[in-house]
């Protein structure tokens, strides 16, 4: 919504629970919890986009197969090499799919993570680091659910936003010039509805997804205005 109104863009996305960048690479097979029609140089062939937005939470705990069980707990460096190797695969898939009209990718800053901060740090460097050497974009959709002053220190409520003061259905402790980013039993996801166990549209206002959202239409629109 907030892409078409301010851009007039058409969006599509591919979320699939559990996944990070291996799981979008062609050629992974059986390993893989995309199917081959989902993965992003496939998309990228069929629908011919302007930009690729890539927006991951970094999986570190082994789930998806591809990642042929490196995890960030028992081998960071290891984990951080594969990280930084695989959006270079990539940014390399997306970018043959593209041809001669190559679509510019933004990669979106993780926001804080209260089990593994310094892993959220690494990580955010290495996406600023991928789209400096490949001309693409970052947009800091995490700073936008940090603290003021405490980039990486989760939180669960902020104090409210000029925008979610003129939307109040967005500021959802008035009273108390604050905002919820996260259900009392969730610290990971951003929507305020119970997660349910196959990934769709959040059903409800959640201040969290429209920070994060706001701010990657913002870099799109400065970059197509």
């Amino acid at each position: 919504q907030s892409l078409r109104e301010q851009v007039n863009a058409r969006y599509t996305s591919a979320p699939y629970s559990g996944t990070t960048l291996c799981d979008y690479l062609e050629r992974t097979g059986e390993r893989s919890l995309v199917p081959p029609a989902d993965k992003a140089a496939a998309l990228v062939r069929s629908l011919r986009p302007d930009f690729v937005v890539l927006q991951f939470w970094g999986n570190s705990w082994g789930y998806t197969p591809c990642m042929d069980g490196i995890t960030y707990d028992k081998e960071p460096a290891t984990y951080f090499k594969r990280y930084a190797a695989d959006m270079r695969r990539l940014t390399e898939q997306i970018a043959d799919a593209g041809g001669a009209r190559r679509p510019r990718i933004i990669w979106v800053s993780q926001g804080p993570d209260p089990i593994t901060p310094e892993r959220i740090r690494t990580v955010n460097a290495l996406y600023a680091a991928r789209a400096a050497a490949s001309h693409d974009l970052v947009a800091d959709a995490g700073r936008t659910v940090s603290p003021a002053t405490a980039r990486y220190t989760w939180a669960q409520y902020l104090p409210c936003t000029a925008y979610e003061h003129d939307h109040p259905s967005y500021c959802t402790q008035p009273g108390r010039d604050r905002t919820a980013l996260h259900r009392d039993d969730d610290y990971l996801h951003f929507c305020l509805a119970p997660t349910t166990s196959t990934p769709k549209p959040c059903p409800v206002r959640s201040p969290g997804i429209a920070r994060i959202t706001r701010e990657i239409t913002r870099v799109i629109a400065d970059h197509v205005g």
